[in-house]
């Protein structure tokens, strides 16, 4: 089950999953993405698992989108149905599998990085790392899952202004609002993990899983109500003047211009 982008290992009923571009953050790319929307459907079809750790290799989580993989999809746009295709597979599958997925975020949590903490069912986050859904400062909207996750996990007021704005909450903030269950010191994280597993590998297995099961309906609704809509408008804005220019600003390090277009 594992390949390059994402590294699978399994005892003593967890299944650890580990994004694995730790030169480049984590950020996505293409065999990532593909992996990302199948893993959840394999290892939920598992019986012999009591939970799922899902972590980043190196210093970061998750950067989000790698930016040779928006450039890509702008120069051929028809590939980049394939992409949002599989970003409903992503959460969809996650919502779906029944097994306690485990956040052990190890630093940065950004865009779909953001998106795939929040679609966790317990996440711990290093004090000093941030998550955020930048979409709109690279010209594309929130559509991988984040425009309805923030929403309805730390409600209407706050999450509004932080997808309209792109800004990055601190640890500590977004345990204030929710968004996080537990921050710990970076020395801390795996002893906080490890218990938290300890628990849901102790437990009745099929109650945690259908507990699970039950509380993700509304989520998995929203979901279904969301995602087409959204991956279609994220259609439409990688096609925009302004999501180009977004991408070549970020690979010469310097800030956009936008033009509105």
């Amino acid at each position: 089950m594992s390949n390059s982008a994402i590294q699978i290992d399994v005892q003593d009923r967890v299944a650890r999953v580990t994004l694995n571009r730790p030169d480049s953050f984590n950020a996505v790319g293409g065999e990532m993405h593909k992996a990302l929307s199948r893993v959840f459907v394999d290892l939920g079809e598992r019986r012999d698992l009591s939970a799922i750790v899902l972590t980043g290799a190196g210093r970061a989580f998750c950067a989000g989108g790698d930016i040779e993989w928006m450039r890509e999809a702008i120069r051929e746009p028809e590939g980049f149905e394939v992409v949002t295709w599989e970003a409903k597979r992503i959460v969809y599958s996650m919502l779906d599998c029944e097994i306690p997925i485990i956040g052990r975020i190890n630093g940065d949590a950004v865009g779909l990085g953001a998106t795939l903490a929040l679609l966790c069912d317990i996440t711990v986050m290093d004090e000093k790392a941030r998550i955020g859904d930048p979409h709109v400062r690279v010209g594309l909207n929130a559509a991988d899952g984040g425009g309805f996750l923030w929403p309805a996990i730390i409600g209407y007021g706050k999450a509004r202004e932080l997808l309209l704005t792109g800004d990055l909450l601190g640890a500590a903030e977004a345990k204030a609002l929710g968004a996080i269950g537990h921050v710990v010191p970076a020395a801390e994280l795996d002893a906080k993990v490890d218990a938290i597993v300890a628990k849901l590998r102790g437990g009745a297995t099929k109650a945690i899983r259908w507990t699970k099961a039950g509380y993700t309906i509304p989520l998995r609704q929203l979901a279904h109500g969301h995602m087409d809509a959204g991956t279609a408008y994220e259609c439409l804005t990688n096609l925009t003047q302004d999501h180009a220019e977004a991408v070549e600003a970020f690979a010469a390090k310097r800030k956009p211009v936008f033009s509105g277009r």
